[in-house]
């Protein structure tokens, strides 16, 4: 049931809509485009099925989640409304401040999505206006599948696939690189070394040198 704070102010209105546990996940993960109900679950983990569907229920009546009805379509798929959509400030600017002030290292047992970790490297290296000399395509090959990090027309982009001509890849787990990227450097240089990594050697110096790990001999695993 949604909560209800019984004062009168916008922000107070606006949290009795989105404000339960679970709900701007549900609209993080719809900014990216409409998701059938076994996406969102996939994506947000933890969350029950019942607890989904009753999130979705609430975030309809709202006015902030709509049904994707599509001919043709046999599952069920959601999607944002105009309000919906009106909240990516409001996700963006929380993403923002978790990422200066509340990040740290996965903790033993919590599960990370491969996909929003590389999706989201993509936009912190972007933010933070982290730059290459030169294009770049790095395969980050996870057990539960690969994506590709790449630097091309001054931008970083993370998406899931197979790099053919990668310039390096990287096998590890999402809960290794996850420690990887949120831990101070200092502590860098072990985890990545603990990494499978293949590739030119300049490049593997030019990937350390974005997060700060320095290079040493013999650091790479053909």
């Amino acid at each position: 049931m949604a909560t209800r704070y019984s004062h009168f102010c916008p922000a107070a209105r606006t949290l009795e809509k989105i404000g339960d546990k679970w709900a701007l996940l549900i609209v993080r993960d719809l900014l990216e485009g409409p998701q059938r109900f076994t996406d969102l679950l996939a994506y947000l983990n933890n969350i029950t099925p019942k607890w989904l569907t009753l999130r979705l229920r609430e975030l309809e009546a709202a006015g902030i989640v709509e049904r994707d009805r599509q001919s043709g379509r046999r599952e069920v798929w959601y999607r944002l409304t105009s309000a919906g959509m009106d909240l990516r400030p409001v996700v963006e600017a929380l993403i923002s401040w978790g990422e200066r002030y509340a990040m740290r290292p996965p903790l033993p047992g919590e599960a990370v999505n491969g996909e929003r970790l590389i999706k989201g490297l993509a936009k912190s290296l972007n933010k933070r206006h982290k730059r290459l000399p030169h294009p770049a395509t790095f395969s980050i090959q996870f057990p539960q599948g690969a994506y590709i990090l790449s630097f091309t027309n001054d931008e970083w982009t993370g998406v899931p696939g197979e790099a053919s001509d990668a310039d390096i890849t990287i096998s590890t787990t999402p809960e290794a690189m996850a420690t990887f990227i949120t831990v101070p450097r200092a502590e860098r240089k072990d985890i990545f070394e603990s990494m499978r990594v293949a590739g030119e050697a300049e490049r593997i110096i030019e990937f350390r040198g974005i997060f700060g790990v320095p290079h040493a001999e013999g650091n790479t695993n053909p």
